[in-house]
């Protein structure tokens, strides 16, 4: 009688750490995009008296966003 043990591991590695580990310039693209959807999300958190206050119209706010992400 013969026994075969068959042991395979799955890497816990991400997606997004092959890709950051596979190019500088997609780690930064990564970054940035992370970037616009963080300024994004607290951006449309705040209120539209919050958002005059600062100057911006909620209609805006994907334009701030982008900017602050990948400027002008």
């Amino acid at each position: 009688m013969a026994t075969f043990v068959n042991s395979t591991t799955a890497a816990n590695v991400g997606l997004v750490e092959r890709l950051l580990a596979f190019s500088p310039a997609v780690a930064t693209a990564i970054r940035k995009r992370r970037l616009f959807n963080q300024t994004m999300y607290e951006l449309n958190l705040l209120t539209d008296r919050e958002l005059t206050d600062l100057g911006i119209s909620r209609l805006s706010i994907a334009d701030v966003a982008r900017e602050a992400a990948y400027g002008k």
